[in-house]
């Protein structure tokens, strides 16, 4: 049995972290645009507008239905084919598309749960002052909907930055493309890819830790 080339994994420490920036600005965009999206797919599944509600659950259902893998291939190899425009597409770009409609799809049903967790109270005071549905929602409802649906979408956001490691499938050189270009130039496959599995441990410990602290925060801000 060979042992592990620990020399080999400290060195490759810095080349994977040179990565970093690229992987969590591919999940930092994709969250924005996820997140927005996800709001207007959320409040139409509430309000329920007649032919577009059966178009959100179309769209819900295949994104959810079907791997993210998938998709990724869809967007970087197929929408060349149909849309000529798109010829060019780069890698990120398909990247964030993918994960953004991707996330966009399951973060929308979580935050129509959480509307949906707003006391109905709240709903009826805001109606007896005179707001009309888009006031309700903008200053009364969402802001109470985002506190119950936050701890949630910060794990979205950690299942977004693994899910990047896909992006090396599309070319993008993140930090799984990276260890696998430097594994297949020393052939030590099994060190590469444990030094990459750690940094993903680590930074989504990190995370896990801010959730936590986030979501002590908001219940002590609200609690009675």
């Amino acid at each position: 049995m060979r042992a592990l080339d620990f020399d080999y994994m400290l060195g490759l420490v810095p080349v994977i972290l040179s990565y970093v920036p690229i992987t969590l600005a591919m999940a930092g965009a994709s969250m924005v645009l996820a997140l927005a999206l996800a709001s207007l797919l959320a409040v139409e599944r509430v309000i329920r507008v007649p032919v577009l509600d059966n178009l959100v659950v179309l769209f819900i259902s295949f994104f959810r239905g079907t791997p993210l893998l998938v998709q990724l291939f869809l967007f970087y190899f197929g929408l060349p084919q149909l849309l000529p425009a798109l010829a060019n597409i780069n890698g990120v770009t398909a990247a964030i598309m993918g994960l953004t409609l991707h996330f966009a799809a399951y973060m929308a049903e979580s935050i129509r749960a959480a509307i949906a967790g707003v006391d109905r109270s709240q709903w009826e005071a805001a109606q007896s002052i005179g707001m009309t549905q888009a006031q309700m929602m903008r200053r009364i409802i969402l802001p109470q909907a985002a506190r119950i649906a936050a701890p949630t979408l910060v794990n979205y956001f950690i299942d977004m930055i693994k899910g990047t490691s896909l992006a090396f499938t599309l070319g993008v050189t993140e930090m799984m493309g990276a260890a696998q270009k430097e594994a297949a130039g020393s052939f030590l496959y099994f060190e590469a890819f444990l030094v990459v599995a750690v940094i993903y441990w680590i930074m989504v410990e990190a995370l896990s830790q801010v959730q936590g602290r986030l979501e002590t925060r908001l219940n002590k801000a609200f609690a009675r």
